[in-house]
């Protein structure tokens, strides 16, 4: 049977092989924290147990219990009583958290509240920081059969690992692992450990509870050590998918085209087309996947693959995978996160004010600055700077008609904006996005990028820098 050092020795493993592993994610913190998902359930239980054992050996290691309330559950105030109380006698620091889950679209509650939890773990964890969790050999199992159930792939069906990267900075680490439910259980009542139950354990309309009451009993009936074989088989996918991504980091620099200015870089198509099919899938994957975005399901990566690389020169490729957005421009792919609009926009009264408040200045100052979203206004004396108004009147516009006419500083004769945007290379869904300066009903200047050659500040005179 499990024994409470055998928990420590787990958790000390885990924390020193880290510790000698020359990561860089640990670089500048060579003194870990230790965080600990603690919901009060049996799991977690004997997991804060076993720390409070690993924290009495190792004084000078921080330990923290991370509790979160949901409110979901009638004895939610309860646990949280629970939590407390057992913290005090393991001698452990605890924060509780409390958190609003709101329902999404095509999104499970058990999805919901996943997320919301680990966002609360988050907050606690700084570079090289260890968050525990009690994931056990079943809890394995169940992740297998729910990957195989969703049609997942190598990435998926390598389920849970032992020790894993954490939101790019920090460690996820599972000490019970290769522990069964039954061993955790009997170790639970031997040493008369109490932990809070659940109730929304037993709803099968959950479908991690209805394998676990249903379907996973019957299949330890017949094929006892089913569980360990399905470890086993994870541990190989993970392997493999292990050398895919290290082949696919080796490739993707080839495909970046880091030229291009966006929020985030481009993809070139013209090198995906000459891959094969399976690795145009892998290569974008691992492209969206390094810049921090979910994967897209199979279906969508489908459609990204013949959208982008299929469809005809003046389509506009378009497919959402939901957070985000995968377009083309100009011979490349773009990740493009959905926001909502509006809030680029700015209050043109505060703009107009605070223009205002440079001209009537006597005498102006320069080195004043004005902040619009990430861009800044100086007022200076030198370079290429907008001349102040003239008893015009300034406005700032989000969005102009293409036929427009301006001639930026850089052109000997003017043009039409739609034919500036193409020239600069702007994709479409970026030019309702930057902030236009009119005087009167001129077009006078893009912020970030030009100043019209007809109002360009003379000599010495005071301007705006752009």
């Amino acid at each position: 049977m499990m024994t409470v050092s055998e928990i420590s020795q787990a958790i000390e493993r885990y924390t020193l092989a880290l510790l000698s592993s020359n990561s860089p994610v640990l670089s500048g913190n060579q003194q870990p924290k230790l965080v600990l998902a603690y919901s009060g359930g049996v799991d977690s239980e004997c997991l804060a147990y076993g720390l409070s054992l690993f924290a009495q050996q190792h004084p000078d290691v921080p330990c923290l219990l991370v509790h979160v309330h949901h409110g979901l559950s009638d004895n939610a105030e309860t646990w949280v009583e629970h939590c407390l109380t057992q913290a005090k006698k393991y001698q452990l620091p605890i924060q509780i958290e409390r958190v609003n889950l709101t329902k999404a679209p095509r999104k499970s509650l058990e999805a919901i509240a996943r997320d919301a939890r680990y966002n609360v773990f988050k907050k606690y964890l700084n570079q090289g920081d260890i968050l525990l969790t009690a994931h056990h050999q079943d809890d394995q199992l169940e992740t297998v059969l729910l990957a195989l159930k969703r049609g997942q792939g190598p990435k998926g069906l390598a389920a849970m690992g032992a020790m894993q990267l954490f939101n790019q900075h920090s460690w996820i680490v599972r000490p019970l692992l290769d522990v069964s439910r039954s061993q955790i259980e009997s170790f639970a009542a031997s040493v008369e450990l109490k932990h809070i139950e659940d109730e929304s354990n037993q709803d099968e309309q959950f479908d991690r509870n209805f394998l676990r009451q249903d379907i996973i009993p019957r299949l330890k009936q017949r094929w006892p050590s089913i569980a360990v074989t399905a470890s086993r088989s994870a541990n190989l996918c993970a392997q493999q998918q292990q050398v895919i991504e290290q082949e696919v980091n080796n490739r993707l620099p080839d495909f970046i085209d880091s030229s291009v200015k966006a929020q985030f870089p481009a993809f070139k198509l013209l090198n995906l087309r000459e891959q094969s099919y399976q690795w145009q899938g892998l290569l974008l994957r691992g492209f969206i996947q390094s810049q921090g975005f979910n994967l897209p399901s199979q279906s969508q990566l489908e459609q990204i693959i013949e959208q982008t690389l299929n469809a005809a020169d003046d389509a506009k490729v378009n497919v959402h995978c939901g957070d985000y957005s995968i377009k083309r421009f100009a011979g490349n792919a773009y990740i493009v996160p959905v926001i909502d609009e509006v809030s680029l926009k700015v209050d043109q009264a505060d703009v107009i004010n605070t223009l205002s408040g440079f001209i009537s200045e006597e005498p102006p100052q320069a080195a004043n600055s004005l902040t619009i979203n990430e861009y800044q206004i100086f007022m200076v004396d030198q370079g290429i700077r907008l001349r102040m108004p003239r008893n015009e009147s300034v406005t700032i516009v989000y969005g102009a008609k293409g036929s427009t006419r301006c001639q930026p500083h850089f052109r000997d004769k003017g043009r039409e904006l739609k034919k500036i945007w193409q020239e600069l290379a702007v994709p479409p869904w970026q030019r309702n996005q930057i902030p236009l300066v009119f005087y009167n009903d001129y077009l006078v200047a893009a912020i970030g990028l030009w100043v019209d050659k007809r109002f360009l500040a003379q000599q010495q005179e005071l301007g705006f820098k752009l």
